[in-house]
């Protein structure tokens, strides 16, 4: 058979064909195929998936209420050698108001400390709850007048009898940050509380407070 340059050309053509065929198929591997009788349609890319993540933070309990007996002083913390006390139990937020308050008796039951520890919104309100309870002496103790004692905030003392003068009275009060603490001396009569012992009995109670509600030295 004779070819002629048409011929050559042709079959030249046939196989360009074919080698792009086969070439194309290569390249279409592990691709979706496409309708017939229109395009492939391409789905919407899937959003990445978000995870939640848990805090990590801890949720904070709810805070108690303080318990204000645990700031009042004890027995021990204001006996000597020579003068033991010793407290009764102690009365949790007494008249319904919070704070707490207890009784201390010597060993002869000649002399006796009662300590009033009353809680105050904040420490705004100290001066206007002092000046209170100063306006109150009366009632407590006659024949003394209100001096400034060195004890807390707004340390203030005052010495006498009580109004029916059957005991001797001394009354310190002074404020820590958001309380006001009343303390109360008594014994027999003619007999006042020295004013070291108030001193020490205030100071020692002033550091429970400052402690127990956090607070720092000054006036609050």
């Amino acid at each position: 058979m004779t070819t002629t340059p048409r011929t050559r050309n042709l079959a030249a053509v046939t196989l360009l064909v074919t080698a792009l065929a086969a070439t194309a198929c290569d390249h279409q591997v592990g691709v979706p195929s496409a309708s017939s009788s229109a395009p492939a349609v391409l789905a919407p890319p899937t959003p990445p998936t978000t995870t939640s993540k848990a805090s990590s933070t801890p949720a904070k309990a709810p805070q108690q209420p303080l318990d204000y007996t645990r700031l009042l002083l004890e027995g021990r913390d204001i006996s000597s050698a020579t003068d033991t006390y010793t407290a009764q139990p102690a009365t949790p937020n007494p008249g319904t108001k919070t704070g707490a308050e207890v009784l201390l008796v010597n060993s002869d039951q000649t002399k006796a400390v009662n300590i009033l520890l009353a809680a105050l919104p904040d420490p705004a309100a100290a001066p206007s709850a002092l000046q209170e309870a100063q306006a109150n002496l009366a009632t407590a103790v006659t024949g003394g007048q209100p001096q400034p004692f060195p004890v807390g905030s707004g340390g203030t003392v005052v010495s006498g009898t009580s109004p029916d003068g059957t005991k001797s009275v001394t009354v310190l009060l002074f404020t820590e940050g958001a309380a006001l603490a009343r303390i109360e001396f008594d014994g027999v009569p003619g007999q006042p509380a020295v004013r070291d012992f108030v001193t020490n009995v205030g100071q020692k109670q002033d550091i429970a407070l400052r402690v127990g509600l956090g607070t720092t030295n000054g006036p609050a």
